[in-house]
């Protein structure tokens, strides 16, 4: 991208997620660039059950997320929000991740989830606008460090083991609100990534037969207090400390939560080909 269509994307993309300017190059500014990207833009991996095959290269995924005004996936998610980083002039580069979420003790699932290390002031920060599983908070890489989150939950990284070990360096766990045990959501490690490596692992994620993107459809937006997602027809909010939880009832009630809470426009044809009713 040339210099005037940053300045042009930028602007494209600032107005998608609500802010009027960019903000500074600090750790209050990506903080502030994350959460407004996360309340705007919807995770949501519904191409992939379309049959619609997913590009993480700039030019589609800033046609998709912003001028079409869809969500998508990590892959998407975080290449946007790098490219926009760099722009602003965040030092920002991808990490893969193993995610754990759901899985039994001792799995060693494959490197399907990119996060993005950020270098403010000198020191490394870790950023995330694509979890599906919860909003991540921005923090600083370091051993204890603990965020919360606006749902209540508090997230935590630990070192999981030396570089170069194949569970990877670090782990970042997950503390529900209200209780006392954390849970481990991804482990990574620091080593530089290729582009290459991201489409391969974005091809997998999005085409291995049995995995959970190919066969579920799933959905999730920060909230200026909670958090909400849908998975398959279970529509559940957290919001101001109260969970509600409920099964979508039809193809038009299934609409109607996709604009209203997702942001999304999917004609009546696109929802009745995600054979969901």
């Amino acid at each position: 991208m040339n210099d005037s269509t940053n300045e042009g994307r930028l602007a494209a993309y600032l107005s998608r997620i609500g802010l009027a300017k960019p903000p500074a190059p600090d750790a209050a500014g990506l903080a502030a660039l994350q959460r407004a990207h996360r309340t705007a833009i919807a995770f949501e991996n519904l191409d992939i059950p379309l049959g619609r095959p997913i590009e993480v290269a700039s030019d589609p995924v800033f046609a998709k997320l912003v001028t079409g005004r869809r969500g998508g996936y990590c892959f998407e998610h975080n290449r946007l929000f790098r490219d926009m980083l760099g722009v602003i002039g965040f030092a920002a580069r991808p990490l893969l991740a193993r995610v754990h979420l759901g899985l039994p003790a001792g799995a060693m699932p494959p490197r399907t989830h990119i996060l993005l290390l950020i270098t403010i002031d000198d020191a490394p920060w870790i950023a995330d606008a694509g979890f599906g599983g919860a909003y991540v908070p921005p923090m600083p890489l370091g051993e204890g460090g603990i965020v919360e989150g606006p749902d209540g939950a508090a997230h935590r990284l630990l070192r999981e083991g030396a570089p170069g070990v194949l569970p990877g360096e670090w782990r970042l766990d997950r503390r529900a609100a209200g209780a006392e045990d954390w849970q481990p959501q991804y482990s990574f490690e620091l080593a530089e990534v290729a582009e290459a490596d991201l489409v391969q692992a974005s091809h997998w994620t999005s085409t291995r037969a049995g995995e959970r993107f190919t066969t579920q459809r799933i959905l999730s937006i920060a909230l200026p207090t909670g958090f909400a997602s849908l998975n398959e027809r279970t529509y559940k909010v957290t919001d101001g400390g109260s969970t509600t939880e409920r099964e979508i009832a039809d193809a038009a009630d299934y609409r109607a939560v996709l604009v209203e809470r997702f942001g999304l426009d999917l004609s009546e044809a696109e929802v009745a080909a995600l054979g969901l009713f």
